[in-house]
């Protein structure tokens, strides 16, 4: 009889799916702002559309970092203490905090614009060690050719931006070299925190005929400043991302954020199936739109194009 229950014992369990076990995946994110918090909520529907359910059987954990890199140091070595099955960084600082804290926990990292350059992983075919995940690069040659439509007698650009994020002095070179093929000048406003964001932005007034603004943490926590300084000077700001066209900015073309989440979500549940992230090549988000804001446009003094609105995925009015 004994030999009997241990073989339906035994049984039961092979045959008992892998996601009836509860898992725990750790998120954090350097900052809550729309766009990351649309990542974060798509993580959850992807983790849920593949079977792992919060509260049932996932362990659904999110910390933020409020803004501050050592912050984000102490809840990456936080949650290495607690050896969830995944981490999920959001933003390349957590992602950076994460790959300091543990080189054997797995770690899902996410909007994250140049891994290679931000040290993450070896090759993006192949990341090695414990780490993959999403890039969110930003289409800057869109971004540039965009500012040229919306403001064809441009002459310098203002980008406003942390020197401290890797990912915004990646994307800093990049939109030099697009600009400078464009005929632009890049006018560099550094703003190390967001209660600088205001003061750099001003000193752009005056030096440039449009702001820019990449998917910079620290500035787009703060962005309200930036659509401030762009309204009381006529002065059309063009963001990296489009969660920020619904806050201010006349237009952007980028990811639907929710779903970079969902993509995301889909190579941690590789991960939690067996899989080493190590042999799990970077992927790219995919899919970018146009979204351009009416009422901002105006208060910044931009005649929008019919070639442009016709385009748009998404007008705000």
């Amino acid at each position: 009889m004994r030999r009997l229950i241990l073989a339906l014992v035994t049984t039961a369990a092979l045959l008992t799916p892998a996601s009836a076990r509860t898992v725990k995946v750790a998120v954090t994110a350097i900052v809550e702002h729309p766009a990351l918090d649309a990542v974060r909520d798509g993580i959850r529907d992807g983790l849920a559309a593949a079977g792992y359910k919060d509260g049932v059987n996932l362990d659904f954990v999110y910390r933020s970092a409020q803004g501050n890199p050592g912050t984000a140091a102490q809840i990456a070595r936080q949650f290495a203490g607690e050896s969830p099955d995944v981490i999920v960084p959001i933003s390349t600082p957590s992602a950076q905090a994460a790959a300091a804290a543990t080189r054997t926990i797995p770690i899902v990292f996410t909007a994250v614009t140049d891994p290679l350059a931000a040290g993450l992983v070896a090759t993006i075919e192949a990341p090695g060690g414990n780490v993959t995940g999403i890039s969110d690069l930003s289409p800057i040659a869109a971004h540039v050719a965009l500012i040229r439509e919306l403001v064809p007698a441009a002459k310098a650009v203002g980008f406003v931006f942390n020197p401290g994020e890797a990912n915004s002095v990646a994307l800093l070179q990049r939109f030099k070299k697009e600009a400078g093929a464009a005929g632009l000048a890049v006018v560099e406003a550094p703003a190390n925190r967001s209660a600088d964001v205001q003061g750099a932005a001003r000193g752009l007034v005056g030096r440039a005929q449009a702001i820019y603004v990449p998917t910079d943490n620290t500035v787009v926590s703060a962005l309200e400043s930036v659509v401030a300084v762009a309204g009381q000077n006529k002065l059309p700001f063009i963001a990296g991302d489009t969660d920020s066209v619904a806050r201010g900015a006349v237009a952007s073309i980028g990811f639907n954020y929710r779903e970079v989440g969902r993509e995301t979500a889909a190579l941690v549940v590789r991960v939690l199936r067996g899989e080493k992230p190590g042999a799990i090549p970077v992927a790219y988000a995919s899919g970018t739109n146009l979204v351009i804001n009416r009422k901002a446009a105006t208060a910044q003094g931009v005649t929008l194009p019919p070639a442009v609105v016709s385009r748009a995925s998404r007008v705000i009015e």
